[in-house]
């Protein structure tokens, strides 16, 4: 794959999916398909589903991997192939340079693609990174293409669809005819953050392999092996991306940790809010070319609310704190479960009133300073 273009599978500051050397704490998905192929029984269809960030798409390309290295031929005259042990393909195998260039013909990755309503201007805006904010029914047709030329060869096809829940409405009832009838050879592998969003039609024509988030000791593995360089406390991007690499790399982009640690700042003056400090926060977060710290302020403003229902539900501060005084902080504005549902009725709340006025394209700054008038009101 070119060096140069930008690519919308990828998080930014991270190796793309199919360059992640080692796949970390997901060895229950691994082993379940590597006995569905073992045993015969590989389905067509397959829906990855986990939160963001845990290894999902770095699977697919493993698989992807291992079928198009695997022969298509049961020994013949020499008795059958030894079952594999694992999905590892050796990196200097053709198919592993192939795909590892984003160039393997029977490999099909299904994406989002340039912005645009003409094909002039998606291909501009894709080289610029400017991506569509969906899946279309024209890049699934696509296939139609990659499974027509690649039948002449014959062996074995994969997709990857990341993320299936990017679809639109149009693109997915395309992609369930595929399912419905898939060719022969086939493996779809479809990735998705949020399965609820999807056609039920869809989850019921694929096999499930569910990804959980990272414990601890695979967390910090996992890491090391995406932010080698960074300065920042593991276990604050630990307490604060509940197990997700991805979301690890996406905070230390656009610097969640800080952000964070303002918050907690800001919550600790409720219910009398520090004024002065709330709008300084929300300026920051509103600037022209910003939009990326608005979308983590955000995402942190939910997070802050929900450590706070857990600690009251639940009796105990969270360990370890994500940020300096987190712990004081969240011990007096949730010391009970009556606290806790306060809290947890204030996150819904919220929830609706970012969600609308993003919706209808209220000014960030007055929007972020409300929602968290609102949320001192939850204090008192």
């Amino acid at each position: 794959m070119s060096d140069t273009l930008p690519e919308p599978d990828c998080v930014p500051g991270a190796l793309h999916p199919r360059d992640t050397k080692h796949l970390i704490g997901q060895d229950a998905a691994e082993a379940s398909f590597l006995e569905a192929y073992n045993t015969g029984r590989l389905h067509h269809g397959w829906l990855m589903i986990g939160p963001r960030g845990t290894g999902k798409a770095t699977l697919a390309y493993r698989i992807a991997r291992f079928l198009l290295s695997q022969p298509m031929d049961d020994g013949g005259m020499f008795g059958a192939p030894q079952k594999p042990t694992s999905l590892e393909t050796d990196p200097k195998h053709p198919v592993a340079r192939r795909i590892a260039a984003g160039a393997d013909p029977s490999l099909f990755v299904l994406r989002r693609g340039g912005a645009g309503s003409t094909e002039s201007d998606q291909k501009k805006n894709l080289e610029a990174g400017k991506f569509a904010k969906d899946i279309r029914v024209d890049d699934v047709r696509k296939l139609n293409g990659f499974f027509n030329f690649s039948s002449a060869e014959g062996g074995r096809r994969v997709v990857i669809v990341d993320a299936a829940d990017e679809m639109n409405v149009q693109a997915a009832n395309a992609l369930l005819k595929r399912l419905e009838e898939p060719p022969e050879n086939a493996t779809l592998l479809l990735i998705s953050h949020q399965p609820s969003r999807l056609l039920p039609t869809i989850r019921s024509r694929c096999r499930e392999l569910r990804l959980s988030p990272l414990g601890d000791s695979d967390m910090t593995n996992a890491l090391s092996q995406a932010l080698p360089d960074t300065d920042l406390d593991q276990r604050v991007l630990t307490a604060l991306t509940s197990g997700s690499v991805g979301e690890a790399i996406r905070m230390t982009n656009h610097s969640g940790p800080a952000i964070y640690a303002e918050l907690v700042g800001l919550f600790a003056t409720m219910p009398r809010m520090d004024r002065a400090r709330a709008l300084r926060l929300a300026d920051a977060a509103a600037q022209r070319g910003a939009e990326d710290k608005l979308d983590m302020l955000v995402d942190l403003i939910a997070l802050i609310l929900a450590r706070l229902a857990r600690a009251g539900t639940l009796g105990i501060t969270p360990t370890p704190e994500a940020t300096k005084g987190e712990g004081n902080m969240i011990a007096r504005l949730s010391p009970s479960p009556h606290h806790a549902r306060r809290w947890a009725q204030a996150a819904q709340d919220v929830d609706a009133k970012l969600r609308h006025g993003r919706a209808v394209n209220l000014d960030p700054a007055a929007l972020i300073l409300d929602t968290l008038r609102h949320i001192s009101q939850a204090a008192t």
